[in-house]
């Protein structure tokens, strides 16, 4: 079609829902930004932005809290002596699904490093203690090890936001894939939803040839997977399995066997990993059975009583706290997408301050106050439909090492998930492997490592792999120890 032809029927679609100012200005606009603008516009569901304008922005969805609320059930990280033998045939059956090509491995990578003073997508930031390896160099490291132990390949589903795509296919290029067959890696990038203005209902304009736009959230995944052609690709493949996980976390297991393996036994649609919760009111969902359903409650959404109550040996009721590790069948996913009420998450709405471009002078506004509404979904909110779906407990060492937040100034102490505590993280999670080998780790009397130790996920992803592994007698303090 021809920009005329282009523009007449984006024109048509967003006077049917009262959004034609977005095309204010076209006429001024050359053709590169003819075309920008009427792309971003044609990437766009209108009717859906009109219906959740009405629902979401006119008015706010209160949260319900169901009047029936219990802690979910959840498999024990290290099993009790009657589900070893379970655990057994787990970590068998996930081995062999690995092995048969049946798992797929899926990333959520749409950020930006901004907040990390990275100029780039966050998957290119440097992760690693000692080589500074991405977090995408260590996921491929991973994958290659799984590879390697299982004798299959396993594909890679990266994906990105309109922001950051161009860049992190550059990257994957320019790596040349990490060392992964190109063939085994599809990336594409989520769907993108306008901002609304709160008084107006209007989306907002950026710039005369851009909209105000940011990802529908992480939710938006599992429609991305379908409309990407993501899930075809499975398909075709035989894979029947996600393994899902996001970008921010080195020490993530993209494989994890005895989950897979799990989750398969109990023939459940979509499970997730959990971390029990250091305090009440840590800043992770909560798993709880809702009217006897799989559901996340945010821990803003918990009420107070239900966060602080206690078992009969002091611990948390509610400590199944949500990381964002699933296994998801691919069938479910395919399932999400094809309902007659079309993609089936709820949206939520987000109060934000959203820089704008004014209408009347022409100018860029940048509010001192939320000024509009995003929309976004949660992935966590595919487990109400789900009809079975498992949690399993997993340990902040040994897998949640994430890197959000920017490193605090020198002398200061570590800001929490950042850089440095990552690093630290990982430094202690090998430190217990070669302990656990017999290796000799000088610690000081907090407990703390004294050196600085990197374990490549192609030497290990698991304690037993170190076996083979030449190593070391002892580690002194001051030791900068690369495996």
């Amino acid at each position: 079609m021809s920009l005329d032809e282009r523009y007449a029927a984006v024109h048509a679609t967003l006077e049917s829902v009262g959004q034609a100012h977005v095309l204010a200005h076209y006429a001024s606009l050359d053709d590169a930004q003819k075309e920008s603008l009427l792309s971003e516009c044609e990437g766009i569901d209108w009717p859906e932005v009109a219906r959740l304008i009405e629902t979401h922005v006119k008015n706010k969805p209160e949260f319900e809290l169901s009047d029936d609320i219990q802690p979910a059930p959840w498999y024990p990280h290290v099993p009790h002596a009657n589900l070893e033998a379970k655990y057994n045939e787990a970590r068998a059956l996930g081995e062999k699904l690995v092995g048969e090509g049946k798992v797929a491995a899926f990333t959520v990578a749409g950020g930006q490093g901004t907040r990390l003073g990275c100029d780039g997508p966050k998957g290119t930031f440097p992760a690693s203690p000692i080589r500074g390896t991405t977090l995408f160099a260590c996921f491929a490291e991973y994958l290659l090890k799984v590879e390697a132990k299982y004798g299959k390949a396993v594909p890679w589903y990266v994906m990105t936001s309109p922001i950051n795509d161009a860049a992190t296919r550059a990257f994957f290029e320019e790596n040349n894939h990490f060392g992964l067959d190109a063939a085994n890696v599809m990336i594409f990038p989520q769907a993108m939803m306008p901002a609304i203005d709160m008084a107006s209902h209007k989306v907002l304009l950026e710039t005369p040839s851009s909209l105000a736009l940011s990802p529908n959230g992480h939710g938006g995944s599992l429609k991305a997977l379908w409309t990407s052609g993501a899930i075809a690709d499975m398909k075709q493949r035989g894979v029947e399995q996600i393994s899902y996980t996001q970008v921010d976390n080195p020490t993530v297991r993209m494989i994890d066997p005895l989950f897979i393996g799990l989750h398969s036994l109990d023939e459940a649609q979509m499970s997730s990993k959990m971390l029990p919760k250091a305090f009440p009111k840590e800043k992770l969902g909560n798993f709880c059975l809702a009217d006897d359903k799989m559901t996340v409650i945010e821990y803003s959404n918990l009420p107070d009583e239900l966060a602080e109550q206690t078992t009969e040996d002091g611990e948390l009721r509610f400590r199944a706290g949500s990381i964002a590790l699933h296994c998801i069948n691919v069938d479910f996913v395919e399932s999400i997408n094809t309902s007659p009420e079309g993609f089936s998450l709820p949206f939520n709405r987000a109060e934000k301050k959203v820089p704008f471009l004014d209408e009347a002078t022409g100018q860029t506004v940048k509010p001192e106050s939320p000024n509009a509404v995003k929309l976004e979904t949660f992935v966590f909110d595919a487990l109400p439909m789900c009809e079975d779906s498992i949690v399993y407990e997993t340990d902040r060492v040994d897998e949640f090492a994430p890197i959000k937040n920017a490193d605090t100034p020198e002398g200061e102490a570590d800001a929490t998930d950042s850089p440095a505590s990552s690093k630290k993280l990982q430094t202690e999670r090998a430190a217990r492997w070669l302990e656990a080998a017999g290796v000799e780790v000088t610690r000081d009397a907090d407990g703390a490592v004294e050196a600085v130790i990197e374990i490549k996920q192609t030497t290990a992803i698991y304690p037993e792999d170190l076996k083979a592994v030449e190593l070391p007698v002892a580690i002194r303090p001051g030791d900068e120890v690369l495996l």
